[in-house]
């Protein structure tokens, strides 16, 4: 049995483009796993593996891989950066102990590192912090340190301090140690000598050391006294409050370096020996019953206890799907037959593989804390919990985001239609924020999905992944509607003509309700008018119909339908009388409560040069942007605003022509928002079209 104390299982997590799938190669090769570095710009970097991820030098999916540094086994996930896959990010987190948290060192902390860091404070991951390419123009490793403090609301602890900045840095000086680490140019990580602190830097570094142990010794009662009292507590204590406060989420230990250059990632990974929790040592998963509530239970880490596992994500490839597992509990032997919880039906393990990357390597047996792929399970989803058959139970399921987005696709031909349908079969199995739908009348295939980029990368692997031909719609938005007003109304369905009699009358409610409700039901009934056991019926009738609003067949939000009274018939009243009631009334009243169409309004983050910012500005308010802020930062103007999805799409495309292709921008959903008039008209106008082509 293996030592799960020297377990460490991490995510490398980061905006676009701040260097984590390059500090990700730098580790492998740091730790002996790969010989020869990959560079991401030049399209061969280890855990990009997909065609799509080399051309476009971004990561699309998380990678998973193992490496060894100093007896200790670390499990790695490198995750995506873009917004339109943060889906990727947080199933990574789910199921970590601890995660590497890569900042710019000139882009500071950028939008998606305020995505990625609050799923990691959901999601309980003790992290450390790295601050990247020190080596660039406009790096500043202290405004990053206090970008962390003002933007994350983070306690930063300070472990290293940077030597020279910009193309001065070669080095970092370790505080506790007081040395410093200095690399030549040779460019290999294995090139650097431990010094004595420069002259000109010993002042800073006991004021930094100072402040590194009064904020760590607050973990321990007894060091805090001894250190009070003049007395500086041992490496050994230090560490050890440190490690404490960093495993309770109290600070997070940063470091910085250039991975590009191969200077500073040494103290990353030993900051992941001695800081980072080992499964061991994090909150076991809760267990929950078939509700979703909490059953008092936990997934205890034991390779002795009956088998807890989840499945945090599905990948196809040439041999198979294959699904990505965290053991928590138990111990998963190949040939073993176990229990799909949720689905209530026993997978067979066909094998068990260690990945790295694309490559495998075959293992007879997994144990609690491992973070393995299975081959040749059938009917396992994302989130599912793998258990014992005797000793069933499920783990805390993920929630995965709607999607905003939509594009119809279709078949050039018959032989296409049949690969598509198989292929969109495994794409949807593989990403839980990916949806499909079947429009029934038209026959035409709705993708969904997170953003622009992400519907693009999907047909593209369509196209080129499994061969299939087909034709792309423009892209569609996904408009809600919701009410205005309340309206008091009844409805009465009777029906005398032949065989038994239906009757049901219900006097109701319909009123709207704050932003982000959701739909309600209630029933205040009293006096037995309708009996208590048709109330579900007139729920059922009301959650139904709200899936298409009166004004353009989009689906309702916020709305609270009370039934306060009615009348039922002792033979001709049943439960279908009541529903058919509900729905009839939905359809009669939903248009007195003043409907109105909202559309999706995104966050952006646009980085633009000083000297483009007007024209960046005046494109954001043609399109109904509404700006929120403006910082400057070194290398440019950072600009915070909202805008409806609507307007825009093809954005990247006139960003880059105002600013010379020197602009970036990111989008990510916000909330809903009552359209404007004359967006509304052209809504309904366009769903009145579409209801007019399907009904020719």
């Amino acid at each position: 049995m293996r030592d799960l104390s020297k377990y460490r299982n991490i995510g490398i997590f980061a905006h676009v483009d701040a260097g984590k799938t390059t500090t990700t190669e730098r580790i492998l090769k740091l730790t002996g796993k790969v010989h020869k570095t990959g560079e991401v710009h030049d399209g061969e970097a280890t855990t990009d593996f997909m065609d799509q991820e080399k051309e476009r030098g971004i990561t699309i999916q998380s990678a998973a891989t193992s490496c060894f540094w100093k007896d200790h086994r670390f499990n790695i996930i490198d995750t995506p950066g873009h917004v339109d896959f943060t889906v990727e990010v947080y199933r990574s987190l789910k199921v970590l102990d601890g995660g590497v948290g890569v900042f710019c060192g000139s882009g500071g902390v950028e939008p998606q590192s305020e995505t990625n860091w609050r799923y990691a404070n959901e999601s309980e991951v003790a992290r450390v912090i790295y601050v990247n390419k020190l080596d660039r123009t406009g790096a500043d490793f202290y405004r990053v340190v206090d970008q962390v403090k003002e933007i994350l609301g983070a306690t930063p602890l300070v472990m290293v301090l940077p030597i020279g900045i910009e193309s001065d840095f070669v080095g970092v000086c370790d505080l506790l140690e007081r040395k410093a680490y200095i690399w030549d140019d040779s460019g290999l990580p294995e090139n650097y000598e431990v010094t004595d602190i420069p002259a000109d830097m010993v002042d800073k570094v006991e004021e930094y050391r100072e402040q590194l142990i009064e904020t760590a010794v607050e973990q321990d009662d007894d060091v805090m006294e001894k250190y009070l009292e003049g007395e500086e507590p041992t490496m050994e204590e230090i560490k050890k409050c440190i490690r404490k406060g960093t495993i309770n989420l109290a600070f997070f230990p940063t470091y910085c370096g250039s991975s590009f250059k191969n200077k500073g990632v040494q103290n990353v990974l030993d900051a992941v020996v001695d800081y980072l929790p080992s499964p061991t040592e994090v909150e076991p998963q809760p267990e929950v019953d078939a509700e979703g509530n909490e059953t008092g239970k936990f997934a205890i880490v034991d390779p002795d206890g009956p088998l807890r596992a989840l499945a945090f994500k599905i990948m196809d490839d040439k041999f198979g799907a294959l699904t990505f597992t965290r053991i928590y509990s138990g111990t998963l032997n190949k040939g073993d037959t176990i229990l799909n919880s949720f689905t209530g039906k026993t997978e067979r393990i066909g094998r068990i593989v260690e990945m790295h990357a694309d490559d495998r390597s075959e293992l007879d047996q997994a144990q609690a804390g491992d973070i393995v792929a299975l081959v040749g399970l059938k009917n396992t989803q994302t989130g599912h919990t793998l258990c014992d058959k005797d000793n069933p139970t499920t783990l805390e399921p993920m929630v995965f985001p709607d999607p905003v987005i939509s594009v119809a696709v279709a078949p050039k031909d018959k032989a296409n239609a049949e690969k598509m349908g198989v292929a969109i079969g495994k794409m949807v199995a593989e990403d839980p924020s990916f949806r499909v739908e079947t429009d029934e009348e038209s026959g035409e295939t709705i993708l969904k999905g997170m953003g622009e980029l992400h519907l693009d990368i999907k047909v593209d692997i369509l196209k080129r992944t499994h061969k299939v031909e087909v034709e792309v719609g423009k892209p569609q938005v996904a408009y809600r509607e919701t009410i205005t007003k309340p309206v008091t109304d009844s409805y009465t369905h009777k029906k005398q003509s032949g065989g038994s009699g239906q009757f049901a009358k219900i006097d109701f409610i319909y009123e709207p309700l704050e932003t982000g409700s959701g739909i309600e039901f209630e029933s205040t009934v009293t006096g037995g008018n309708v009996p208590r056991e048709y109330w579900p019926a007139v729920e059922k009738g009301f959650r139904l119909s709200v899936g298409e609003g009166p004004l353009a067949g989009y689906p309702l939000l916020d709305v609270k339908m009370t039934l306060t009274d009615g009348g039922f018939h002792a033979v001709d009243s049943s439960a279908v009388a009541f529903e058919i009631a509900s729905k009839a009334a939905y359809r009669a009243s939903m248009a007195k409560a003043g409907p109105q169409i909202l559309e999706p309004i995104m966050k952006l983050d646009v980085f633009t040069p000083e000297a483009n910012v007007g024209d960046v500005i005046g494109d954001l308010n043609r399109r109904r942007g509404m700006i929120k802020s403006q910082d400057t930062t070194p290398t440019g103007i950072r600009i915070k605003a909202e805008a409806p999805l609507s307007e825009m799409f093809g954005y990247i495309g006139d960003l880059r022509t105002m600013t010379s292709g020197r602009g970036q921008f990111s989008m990510e959903f916000e909330h809903y928002a009552a359209c404007p008039r004359n967006v509304s008209e052209e809504v309904i106008a366009e769903a009145q079209k579409r209801k007019e082509a399907k009904n020719k």
